[in-house]
């Protein structure tokens, strides 16, 4: 009895193992991107990542939004491949999946934070989130956290700036050309 009280004690000390998001970049970045996903922080929105990853429904998206010292925002799996030759409409979708409530906490948003990108309403994520090149304080409480960035800084740090306020990639943005899950 001891031994099995004593390996239930050596099992629940250990740290949970942490899903992970690598993300391969090409373009005027390249490399790899990895992000831990809080599974505890936004359980339904990690949930929504993984399942679009390993459905493959983000390899070939672009990083359509990158604003110099915010953040640099992907994932529209409707509208955000280049094969489909009009970037006009980037940012304006996401999957067929329904919107998800948002689930926002306490965790700030840091240089490396990835939260979920949505429109007016809190309630409206889907598929596109952005991750930060900056502290983004405004952001806390408001928007969903959903991961940081382990490794690869210098790699988001690289990707094609946006211009203008809303930061619109003109000519060939950098894409996601593989997102896969590690457990």
């Amino acid at each position: 009895m001891r031994n099995l009280i004593a390996a239930a004690m050596i099992l629940a000390a250990a740290p949970a193992l942490a899903t992970e998001l690598k993300i391969d970049v090409a373009g005027e970045a390249n490399g790899t991107i990895t992000i831990e996903l809080f599974d505890d922080v936004a359980p339904a929105h990690v949930e929504r990542l993984t399942t679009l990853a390993k459905e493959g429904a983000y390899d070939g998206v672009v990083f359509h939004r990158v604003i110099d010292g915010f953040m640099a925002q992907t994932g529209d799996v409707k509208y955000g491949r280049l094969e489909d030759g009009d970037m006009s409409m980037a940012g304006a979708g996401g999957s067929e999946m329904p919107d998800l409530k948002a689930e926002f906490s306490d965790r700030p948003f840091e240089a490396g934070t990835v939260g979920m990108a949505r429109s007016n309403s809190p309630d409206s994520a889907n598929s596109q989130f952005f991750i930060n090149l900056a502290p983004s304080p405004h952001l806390n409480g408001a928007y969903t956290v959903v991961g940081k960035v382990t490794d690869g800084m210098d790699v988001l740090n690289a990707i094609k700036r946006g211009e203008g306020s809303n930061g619109a990639v003109i000519g060939k943005p950098d894409v996601m050309t593989a997102v896969t899950v590690v457990e």
